[in-house]
């Protein structure tokens, strides 16, 4: 994960997990001679303010996963890529002692914090976001900022279009993932067949030939093996592309499984793929 930035691992999108199974500043001037050997005491610098709850940005990639982020916010009304959906106190006080704005503890709080509210943010059910082009990215103040007196923490809400590449978002964000046309609008696709040559996620609304059209969930624990974590998909995946071939006896369907690499950053499932 990015120190406090996001982590734009997408369930895999950007770590493509398994192969698919196919029906088979200058120095200071120095003092004049006439100046004073006493140097004036500086103004005390000012706290910088929080940042703003239902803010929009026009961020790149690199931004929205960055730790720290300097960019004036726009209207929502315009292009954006991304929403603030959630600001809130960091807790850097422990037994008495402040903690860094970087450190391991404060690290983790966001980290918790901002995937658990993104949820309750745009809606829907694990599957549709688990199914979907939308994460959640963190932002806390720079140590500079903190030093000054800044102790909060920013979640924003992002879309994927491709591998390293924001998509822009539309309309309402809030509850989007608990309305079909929202779900429709920010969904995983895929250039190719998942695990053939040409193959990347997208969202949608790009260019595409396959669509992510189910998980297939695995209970938290140690990661089972890839022996059985692919054998796992078999089944409920060839149900899937059944289902999605609208009653056709002859169809496609192909099956990513999480590798342990996946497992480790908290991608429990595998995902079922589709012509479409």
């Amino acid at each position: 994960m990015i120190r406090l930035g996001a982590t734009l691992v997408l369930s895999g999108a950007l770590l493509l997990a398994g192969c698919s199974s196919d029906g088979a500043d200058k120095p200071a001037p120095s003092p004049s001679p006439t100046a004073s050997a006493t140097p004036s005491p500086s103004p005390a610098a000012a706290e910088p303010k929080p940042p703003q709850d239902r803010a929009c940005y026009q961020l790149d990639y690199t931004e929205a996963v960055a730790p720290t982020v300097d960019v004036a916010r726009i209207s929502c009304t315009g292009a954006h890529t991304s929403m603030t959906y959630a600001v809130g106190p960091l807790d850097v006080v422990v037994d008495g002692h402040l903690l860094a704005v970087d450190s391991a503890r404060v690290r983790d709080q966001v980290a918790t914090t901002c995937p658990e509210r993104f949820d309750a943010f745009v809606g829907g059910t694990a599957e549709d976001r688990r199914l979907s082009m939308l994460r959640p990215v963190w932002f806390t103040p720079s140590v500079e900022e903190s030093d000054a007196g800044a102790s909060w923490y920013r979640c924003d809400a992002v879309a994927l279009a491709a591998d390293e590449k924001l998509a822009p978002l539309t309309g309402r964000l809030q509850d989007v993932l608990g309305r079909a046309d929202g779900r429709d609008r920010y969904a995983m696709c895929g250039t190719a067949a998942p695990g053939t040559t040409g193959f990347q996620r997208v969202i949608c609304s790009a260019k595409h030939s396959w669509r992510a059209v189910d998980t297939v969930p695995f209970a938290a624990g140690r990661y089972p093996g890839v022996a059985k974590v692919r054998a796992a998909g078999d089944g409920p995946c060839q149900d899937a592309g059944a289902a999605a071939a609208d009653g056709a006896l002859d169809y496609k369907w192909g099956y990513e499984w999480p590798t342990a690499e996946d497992w480790k950053g908290g991608q429990t499932y595998g995902l079922c793929w589709a012509p479409d």
